[in-house]
């Protein structure tokens, strides 16, 4: 019905950048806000950042002044831009929307991707 479909993780060097894309697909009538989490190993799956439909946007502490997200409406993406880089942020990162399927009933739901890798290390 939904699909989001993470895609940018990798190796990169304490320091480095990455940039992840999530993109949502299928029945979507609208998508209210979208974000990314994390989930080290052996920890709790974290909030990393928010993004509202207007665009306003929300960090945890840990990566303010470090990581952006943004938004593309026009083609149901969601985009974080991960800068200087630390092994701290080493995780699995997961994308998710809270998206409404049906015009005529006006509920939404939460989606989550399949995660992406992401390891920072030298």
């Amino acid at each position: 019905q939904v699909q989001l479909v993470e895609s940018g993780g990798g190796l990169v060097q304490p320091g480095g950048s990455v940039r992840l894309s999530c993109a949502a697909s299928g029945r979507i009538v609208s998508i209210y806000t979208m974000g990314w989490y994390r989930q080290a190993p052996g920890k709790e799956r974290e909030l990393v950042a928010l993004i509202t439909s207007s665009g306003n946007t929300n960090y945890a502490d840990s990566v303010k002044g470090r990581f952006t997200i943004s938004r593309d409406n026009a083609k149901n993406t969601v985009f974080l831009q991960m800068d200087s880089l630390k092994p701290d942020d080493t995780a699995v990162y997961y994308c998710s929307a809270k998206i409404r399927t049906s015009s005529t009933i006006p509920t939404s739901a939460d989606y989550w991707g399949q995660g992406t890798q992401v390891t920072v290390s030298s």
